[in-house]
């Protein structure tokens, strides 16, 4: 487990400067970000993502089911001097935000749930008709993405694709290695939820949302922040082949907007599409 994961306040100004430089302009490929436009992010943690756009003046509202994550965000945002909204709930639970939304963050959080057309449903009725959703999400056979980064033994953190390994085995190296009942069951459980590029892309086809972008990386963006390395896309010759590019992709960005909606850059330059 690295030291962020015991440092929140840490954790919230990394993802804070994450967001800034990468999060923000991919989002501005499809929707212009301004004073007042309504910002929603669902499992939003301590608020970091949130910070770049508060400070831009935006109404963000942030939705957490840790009540210690909720209250951190407040925390941290007040000591920014800036203004967000934060609740401790389940996403699935919320009602009264319908179509009230400009733009939707859902940053590594879908290969957590399991019902993952469920979010996506629910997220579609939180839209404005001429908003955007950013998701981003570790496929799930790249080298860490059954996020055992967080594990409290310094060799099973550091060991790359070991929970691709049959379920009983993982298990039992997690064990065997003293991690907590608690971790033990949350590893497992994402074990159990995680996703691949394949995998939600067919998901989205069935709902009522069309792919606007997707950027594969090599390199996550977040990286850079925290290891201090330079983010990488993947290349065209492994992007474009199915499964193999799942084992590459650290992070997977999306932009998805309401299926027969028009992005703003398609109403001001039609003939380009």
């Amino acid at each position: 487990m690295q030291q962020r994961h015991f440092d929140r306040h840490q954790y919230f100004k990394e993802l804070a400067k994450t967001s800034e430089k990468y999060f923000m302009p991919y989002i501005m490929q499809c929707h212009d970000i301004c004073k007042d436009t309504v910002i929603l992010e669902i499992g939003c943690g301590e608020g970091g993502n949130l910070l770049p756009f508060a400070k831009l003046g935006c109404n963000v509202l942030g939705v957490d089911i840790s009540k210690n994550r909720i209250n951190e965000a407040k925390q941290f945002f007040a000591q920014e001097n800036v203004y967000g909204t934060f609740i401790c709930d389940n996403i699935f639970s919320i009602t009264g935000y319908d179509n009230k939304f400009d733009i939707i963050i859902c940053h590594d959080v879908i290969e957590h749930i399991a019902d993952k057309y469920a979010l996506l449903e629910k997220a579609y009725s939180f839209l404005k008709d001429n908003g955007i959703l950013f998701i981003a999400f570790p496929a799930w056979q790249m080298p860490f993405g059954g996020h055992q980064q967080i594990c409290r033994s310094t060799l099973l953190s550091k060991a790359p694709f070991i929970h691709l390994l049959p379920g009983a085995v993982y298990k039992h190296i997690l064990t065997y290695a003293g991690e907590s009942e608690e971790m033990i069951n949350e590893l497992m459980s994402i074990r159990n939820t995680g996703i691949t590029i394949e995998a939600f892309e067919e998901i989205v086809s069935m709902t009522k949302w069309d792919i606007a972008d997707r950027t594969l990386y090599l390199i996550n963006p977040h990286y850079e922040t925290k290891y201090g390395l330079t983010p990488r896309n993947i290349p065209d010759c492994i992007s474009n082949i199915p499964y193999l590019r799942d084992y590459a992709s650290t992070s997977c960005f999306y932009l998805l907007k309401p299926v027969g909606k028009l992005i703003p850059s398609q109403l001001i330059f039609p003939y380009l599409y």
